[in-house]
């Protein structure tokens, strides 16, 4: 699928990266204290399911490794890039399968992406720890996955209107 894009919409998925990178800062400042480790809201995610919807996987994929790539090399580490990359991955295959199938709304399709990313985060997690102990963390991963994914579907919906503008 050949698909070229215009100067205006070029320009939108750079202000939307620059967004989702923004977003990612200031997430690593606040830590969420849920008392669980590596818990955080997933803001960038309300980006990536925008993008999804309004300009298709193609893009959304391409900003959000991208965004994962400078955000680490800026403000993380390897092991960060690594931890966040398959949670993105993951999260992003399983909101484009969830789309497809018109079962849910956009917030439905953020919160299976936010629990979907928590899940594989865990997942690398034990294999890196060489532990299934910290398995014991999956129903607060969840939850946190679901509620944060509600919330950033919502906001997300609220762009979608303006970015249709654009």
């Amino acid at each position: 699928m050949n698909k070229t894009l215009n100067i205006k919409q070029i320009s939108t998925l750079g202000l939307l990266l620059a967004y989702a990178m923004i977003l990612s800062y200031i997430e690593s400042l606040f830590p969420f204290l849920g008392g669980v480790p590596g818990m955080k809201l997933g803001l960038p995610n309300m980006v990536i399911v925008l993008l999804l919807y309004s300009f298709g996987w193609e893009s959304g994929i391409v900003i959000n490794i991208l965004r994962i790539i400078l955000t680490g090399l800026l403000f993380g580490t390897m092991f960060g890039i690594m931890f966040s990359a398959a949670g993105a991955v993951v999260s992003f295959l399983v909101m484009i399968l969830v789309k497809k199938t018109n079962i849910f709304d956009i917030r439905g399709v953020s919160i299976c992406g936010g629990i979907a990313h928590n899940v594989a985060q865990l997942l690398i997690a034990a294999f890196v720890v060489k532990t299934s102990g910290i398995v014991f963390y999956l129903p607060l991963l969840m939850i946190s996955g679901a509620l944060t994914g509600f919330l950033n579907g919502i906001i997300a919906g609220i762009m979608l209107r303006y970015v249709k503008y654009l």
